[in-house]
């Protein structure tokens, strides 16, 4: 048997148990224990027959813990701070680093100056010289106060209601710009569900599910600035709340905000980048104020595979199937899977718990490997193609947590309510890269639709988890010879891993879904990045600005829009705005019985590019970024 690759378990100090009618979400009767054991040790044997004969292909290195120096640097790297690190060719603050730092909140900066200064202070122990000190990035003395205001923490006068008002209008008529407009799915059967009409995730029938608003996605202020009562010990309101009655199960409902509700495939790549910066530093501004810590260890080393579809990167895999399918954003074999399971699999008993033959498995693991555009599904069970899923997942050389963050999943289980969690884990996720993202997004709606089906195939959403667990979060082959202690503390690790994937199938709406506080602060990001490019270029911009854009924008009125449908007409169409007018009623206009679903999209201003629900308030929308160019494309 041979040993294969080790990833990072999961802490056992706050596994817990799936909730029952008869007891609180902590306890656990012992007949639900004995199934729960079952089902994932099952699993491992099922795993460990599949790895049996099987050559080893690929080298990792023990893991590792970072040193300081190098912890550090990662840190301030994923927040888009990389300049500030011993090694960097630039010898000025970077626009994007002003513009970072001009958003963060007074607890957001003081997050980035204790990492810097914990940066710098390493560097100088062993005699190396920091590139940039402390002092010369943050200007302004350190303040203990916890309102939400930009940095620096300076007072700063009431701003205009107009608050964006200095950014250069331009007229962008282009249908290339920004994020994709081709869908992320190539089968029809894989389409996403409307995040704006989410429905419930059915829960196990032993649990009273309690349906609440997220109303928190709507604050203006980050998750960090209302948890400050826990660093004292307290309870926060959200706490007391949503955790007054402990009997029953929290269901979360997502609630949009004025201008819309906003999910990550609503942005531009440019945008989702910039959010993953501030998503980074509210993350662990926020796990600090909870007290929870994280560690991470360096990647280690994996050799990858360039041909077949198991062992080969998310990206490779894309890289080729855009060759096909231009502008695919989730692996075309994976999906196929995914749609060969909704067809024949959702009722099938046991679907995804039962094996399959493990020589079936590697004999059809060969055959895709060889050409799977080629093959022929017909003969394949449903629990073949479930072992395939999870042989997938479990080859993939990068994790789908990722080896970076999969430390910081684990650390999500040390903070104590749920609705906490639920906001670790929607930062979190903004964190992986696109095509994991991406990916797992589509396991989790197949993976509710399983749940859904639990009166057929008995798969609760508890079971469904437990099977899970030991391909997500992947353990080390230990062999057949385990000692009880170590059984126990693999079993703790498997249900706290369970448990994560149980809050993001039963809340994987909200995971999608941007809080408003996150959008507003890369608002003010671009806006800040905006002007200190049209400040340096300012004789430029006025020679290239075209007479007809500064014509158009001088004749509009307050409260007019000018949208653009370039694939429709020619000309443009101004609608004046009331409280009414919405994103629907604006396509409604261009629309034909046979021309294909559009959206609007709000682009430039303070966005990059940002496509609005139907059922968004455009006038919210105009008095946010009322410089922004309104644009009708697929």
């Amino acid at each position: 048997m041979s040993s294969r690759t080790e990833r990072r378990m999961l802490s056992p100090h706050s596994a817990t148990s799936p909730p029952t009618s008869s007891s609180s979400p902590s306890t656990v009767t012992s007949d639900s224990r004995y199934v729960a054991m079952e089902t994932y040790w099952r699993e491992v044997q099922s795993i460990e027959e599949e790895q049996e004969g099987e050559e080893e292909e690929e080298v990792e290195e023990e893991t590792k813990s970072m040193d300081e120096v190098e912890l550090e640097e990662a840190w301030l790297t994923e927040a888009g701070l990389s300049s500030l690190v011993v090694g960097s060719s630039q010898t000025e603050t970077p626009p994007v680093v002003e513009a970072v730092l001009s958003t963060l909140t007074r607890q957001q900066a003081a997050t980035v100056r204790r990492r810097l200064d914990n940066y710098n202070e390493t560097l100088r122990k062993r005699n190396r010289q920091p590139i940039r000190d402390v002092r010369d990035v943050f200007t302004e003395p350190e303040t203990d106060s916890a309102d939400h205001s930009p940095f620096p923490t300076q007072q700063q006068p009431e701003p205009p209601p107009r608050r964006y008002h200095t950014t250069t209008k331009t007229i962008r008529r282009s249908t290339n710009r920004g994020r994709s407009t081709l869908p992320m799915f190539v089968f029809e059967d894989q389409l996403q569900e409307d995040p704006s009409s989410p429905a419930p995730t059915p829960s196990p029938s032993s649990a009273v599910s309690r349906l609440r608003c997220a109303d928190w996605l709507l604050r203006d202020t980050p998750y960090s600035e209302g948890v400050a009562e826990h660093k004292w010990g307290g309870t926060c309101r959200d706490c007391v709340r949503f955790h007054g009655d402990e009997s029953s199960e929290l269901q979360f409902a997502p609630a949009s905000p004025s201008q819309g509700l906003t999910c990550t495939d609503d942005l531009s790549s440019r945008d989702l980048t910039r959010l993953g910066f501030i998503a980074h530093i509210e993350l662990s501004t926020f796990l600090l104020a909870l007290g929870v810590q994280s560690k991470r260890s360096r990647l280690p080393h994996r050799r990858t595979r360039d041909s077949g579809v198991f062992g080969v990167s998310l990206n490779s895999l894309l890289d080729n199937d855009r060759k096909r399918f231009p502008g695919v954003k989730v692996p075309v074999f994976f999906q196929k899977l995914l749609g060969v399971l909704e067809q024949s699999g959702l009722q099938t008993e046991g679907i995804l718990r039962v094996p399959g033959s493990a020589a079936r498995l590697k004999f059809l693991r060969r055959e895709l490997d060889r050409c799977w555009s080629a093959f022929d599904w017909t003969d394949v069970r449903p629990v073949d193609a479930g072992g395939l899923l999870k042989l997938f997942i479990r080859e993939l050389p990068t994790p789908l947590l990722t080896h970076t963050h999969l430390s910081t999943f684990c650390s999500v289980l040390g903070v104590s309510s749920e609705v906490h969690q639920v906001q670790a884990l929607q930062l979190l996720l903004l964190l992986l890269p696109e095509a994991h993202r991406n990916t797992l997004r589509a396991l989790l709606l197949f993976l509710r639709k399983v749940v859904s089906h639990q009166d057929h195939n008995r798969m609760s959403l508890w079971n469904v988890s437990m099977v899970m667990a030991p391909n997500l979060f992947t353990r080390q082959n230990h062999g057949n010879k385990r000692s009880i202690t170590k059984q126990q503390e693999e079993m703790e690790e498997a249900m706290g891993g369970a448990r994560l994937i149980g809050l993001m199938i039963r809340h994987q709406d909200l995971l999608w879904t941007l809080p408003k506080f996150l959008l507003a602060q890369v608002r003010q990001m671009n806006q800040a990045s905006s002007q200190r490019q049209f400040n340096l270029s300012r004789t430029a911009s006025r020679l290239l600005r075209r007479k007809n854009d500064r014509k158009q924008v001088s004749e509009l009125s307050e409260g007019v829009i000018r949208v653009h449908a370039p694939l429709h007409t020619k000309v443009s169409m101004a609608i004046q705005l009331d409280k009414q007018t919405t994103a629907r009623d604006v396509t409604t206009r261009f629309q034909t019985e046979s021309s294909p679903a559009h959206h609007l999209y709000e682009v430039g201003g303070n966005i990059y590019e940002r496509r609005l629900q139907p059922d968004c308030c455009l006038l919210d929308v105009y008095r946010v970024n009322p410089r922004c160019d309104w644009l009708i494309k697929p």
